[in-house]
C-alpha cells in the first residue's frame, strides 16, 4: 500500500465524469432509445473533448454551453437521432447531470478533516451551479472554478494556474482528482499531486507527468490522504 499523501491542504476536482456522470443525460432522456444512449453518450463526450481543445489551439474560444451543444449536434446527426425536441432536452438534463454516488460523502469526509474542496472545471459558471444544486451538493465546495475567465480550456497551464491564485496554495499542497487521463496528466505535469480516479479503466496516458495515485471510485481517495474510508 503506498503511503500517504502529506502536506495536501485542498481536494480540487474536475467535475464532468468525475463528480457528475455525464452519461445520465441520455440515460434519462425517454426519446433516446436504449440502444442508441451509450454510443450517444460516447460520441457526444468525444466531440465535445474535441471542440475544446480545437478551439483553444485555434484562438477560437466559445464556452463550455455552446461546445457542448454543438457537439450534441454532431452527434446526434451521425446517428440519426437529430430533432430540436431532442436536442433540448439533452441539452436540460446536461445542466441536471447525476452525481456519483459516493461523491456527497466524500465531500463532507473531506471537509471534516479540515481541507479545502473546490472544482476546476471547462464548464461554465451557470452550468457548475445547476449541477452542484440539482445534485444536492450545495455549501460543500470552497470554490467552483470555471476556465469561462480564461477564455481557454484545459489541458492550458493557465488553467490549473487559476486553481492555486484562487486558493492560494502551492501546487504540492493541492490534490487534483479527474477521471480524464489527459486531465490527470496534465495537472500532475503541472505539478500539483494527481489522485486519478479512472472510473473507465482507460490505459495510461502517453503523455508528460505521471499522476501520483490512480483509484477507480472516489470512496477511495481518503485514503490516499490518510483519512480512512469515507
Amino acid at each position: 500500500m503506498p503511503a500517504p499523501l502529506h502536506g495536501i491542504q485542498a481536494c480540487v476536482f474536475d467535475a464532468y465524469g468525475t463528480l457528475f456522470d455525464f452519461a445520465s443525460a441520455a440515460a434519462r432522456c425517454p426519446d433516446i432509445p436504449d440502444t442508441a444512449r451509450a454510443p450517444l453518450s460516447a460520441l457526444w463526450r468525444d466531440k465535445q473533448l474535441q471542440y475544446t481543445w480545437l478551439r483553444a489551439l485555434q484562438g477560437a474560444y466559445a464556452d463550455f454551453r455552446q461546445v457542448t451543444a454543438e457537439a450534441l449536434d454532431f452527434a446526434l446527426e451521425t446517428l440519426g437521432l437529430a430533432s430540436p425536441a431532442r436536442h433540448a432536452a439533452l441539452m436540460a438534463l446536461y445542466d441536471t447531470l447525476d452525481a456519483f454516488p459516493e461523491v456527497a460523502a466524500l465531500l463532507k469526509t473531506l471537509r471534516a478533516a479540515g481541507l479545502k474542496t473546490a472544482i476546476l472545471s471547462n464548464g461554465t459558471p451557470d452550468m457548475l451551479t445547476s449541477a452542484i444544486s440539482s445534485a444536492g451538493l450545495d455549501g460543500l465546495f470552497d470554490e467552483v472554478l470555471s476556465v469561462h475567465p480564461l477564455r481557454t480550456y484545459k489541458t492550458d497551464r493557465r488553467v490549473y494556474q487559476y486553481a492555486l491564485d484562487k486558493l492560494g496554495l502551492p501546487a504540492s499542497a493541492i490534490s487534483f482528482q479527474s477521471s480524464n487521463g489527459w486531465d490527470a496528466y496534465a495537472a500532475a505535469d503541472f505539478g500539483m499531486r494527481v489522485v486519478w480516479c479512472n472510473r473507465y479503466g482507460q490505459k495510461p496516458e502517453r503523455l508528460p507527468g505521471r499522476p501520483a495515485r490512480e483509484i477507480t471510485s472516489l470512496a477511495a481517495l481518503p485514503a490516499c490522504l490518510g483519512l480512512g474510508a469515507s
